[in-house]
């Protein structure tokens, strides 16, 4: 048996600094109620309020703590070698996709669809909002897919009074069906992105492996939160017609090529940002044709990402020796736990350098990672910038962490259940002696895991009902 290398010192003080740096994150809003209080340091208090400061922050003690322990030759060569294309391509992605039109297209697209389906149209809306777009994520990327729908659910919910019921049920969902909405190709999602190479994993491996499933999953978290919000939904004021001119359509497919070639080259960042620079000369050269462009919230959301990555660094110690001993089962549950503390890309990184794992092991550990990838705002690397864009619509402007949590239970449940129920391909779907063979295999606790998710929308439906139906007899007896 290979002996154990030794922990260093930094290690230990790195996974020191993250876990801080977790409990940080649960604690926002209490150094925004600081601020409010502590008039003389409220400027400092606030940006240890944001979330977007919180990695970052840790991450530069950490490099304090390096060039004070080892030298800032060792601090520095250890910067160099983590790799911050993704903050990089997450900024570029989130300023270009919120950009007038870009939006502008999606929005027609959402519209559109939207009158094909038997809701009325603010309920349509927000049923495309968290299941379309996230899916869609699959081919513009998942920051992409974030920052379309987190715009059009702020404008068009959001803005108009919702309840906090909803909004947190909203964003909980948003970030589960956007981290398991990127996996029906091999290039969208970061956790898939990190292994699909290694793994030889295609778009039609994952599409038929996993994607069917989390597009399943996707539509059930998003029709089950319409229903139950249907009447809060319809009682939304309809928006009010733009009195801005539309945007030319020669100049929108303009800005798609460059959004199209910025998605291509993903993994160049000295591309990308050449692309990014045209579209910032365009944006400058046609301001008519744009609002103000989100340059500060996507460079915190970066900021953010880049802390994650510098901080995360030194896991590797204790998180691929935790995976490296987990079975099939044991891995997705513990892989769906893990995301919630770290990134699940890093998370689905380390378990690729274990060797001679079987295909279980690789289904298990993406699935899994991308199944929790909604449970707090580090799970998955787009939840930053939805964030970003929807603290300001929640009382205190910030959304508080272990509220998320608790929102993103019943969606994540459901994420689970298709993707580790419904194992194989999409030709077993159709097979009823497998799905015999599954049901009288299935264990016990995994199938009330399964159906409590349905058992309590169907009581939440059952007593909106009956609220609905009071309220009506209520209303007749005062009329008579």
């Amino acid at each position: 048996m290979p002996a154990v290398p030794a922990i260093t010192t930094v290690e230990t003080i790195g996974a020191l600094l993250f876990a801080l740096a977790v409990l940080h994150t649960f604690s926002t809003r209490y150094f925004e109620q600081l601020a409010e209080t502590k008039t003389a340091h409220s400027g400092l208090w606030h940006l240890l309020g944001e979330v977007e400061t919180v990695f970052g922050f840790w991450a530069l003690l950490l490099l304090v703590f390096m060039a004070f322990a080892q030298g800032w030759g060792a601090a520095s060569h250890y910067l160099d070698s983590r790799r911050f294309v993704e903050p990089m391509f997450v900024f570029v992605i989130m300023v270009m996709a919120a950009s007038r039109p870009i939006m502008q297209l999606g929005s027609d697209a959402v519209a559109i669809t939207a009158r094909a389906l038997p809701f009325p149209q603010r309920a349509a809306t927000y049923f495309l909002s968290l299941s379309m777009v996230p899916l869609l994520g699959s081919l513009i990327t998942e920051p992409a897919a974030m920052t379309l729908a987190a715009l059009m659910l702020r404008d068009e919910i959001f803005s108009r009074g919702a309840s906090n019921r909803l909004k947190y049920a909203t964003v909980a969902a948003l970030f589960v069906n956007v981290s398991i909405g990127g996996t029906l190709t091999n290039f969208a999602a970061p956790p898939v992105l990190m292994v699909a190479a290694k793994w030889d994993w295609s778009t039609s491996h994952m599409f038929f492996t996993m994607g069917w499933k989390a597009a399943t999953a996707v539509v059930i978290n998003a029709f089950v939160l319409t229903m139950l919000f249907r009447k809060e939904l319809g009682r939304r004021s309809v928006a009010d017609a733009s009195s801005r001119p539309r945007v030319p359509g020669m100049f929108v497919a303009a800005n798609l090529a460059l959004v199209v070639a910025v998605v291509v080259s993903n993994h160049d960042p000295e591309v990308f940002m050449g692309v990014f620079l045209i579209f910032l000369g365009l944006s400058e050269a046609y301001r008519r044709h744009h609002d103000r462009l989100l340059l500060r919230e996507g460079l915190m959301v970066a900021f953010f990402l880049a802390g994650l990555i510098v901080i995360g660094g030194q896991q590797k110690w204790w998180l691929e020796q935790a995976l490296a001993n987990l079975d099939g089962s044991t891995l997705f549950f513990g892989a769906a736990a893990l995301t919630a503390i770290t990134d699940n890309a890093a998370l689905t990184y380390l378990g690729s350098l274990v060797e001679g794992v079987s295909e279980e092991f690789k289904y298990a550990l993406v699935a899994g990672a991308v199944a929790g990838g909604g449970l707090t705002v580090i799970a998955n690397a787009p939840n930053p910038a939805g964030y970003s864009l929807l603290k300001d619509s929640f009382d205190g402007r910030s959304i508080n962490a272990l509220g998320l949590l608790l929102a993103a239970v019943p969606p994540t449940l459901i994420a689970m259940g298709c993707l580790w129920g419904f194992r194989g391909s999409i030709a077993e779907v159709f097979d009823l002696e497998l799905w015999q063979l599954w049901f009288s295999e299935l264990d016990r606790p995994f199938l009330f895991l399964l159906i409590l998710p349905f058992v309590v929308a169907a009581v939440g439906l059952w007593a909106e009902r009956d609220r609905r139906d009071a309220r009506s007899d209520s209303a007749s007896v005062k009329e008579n």
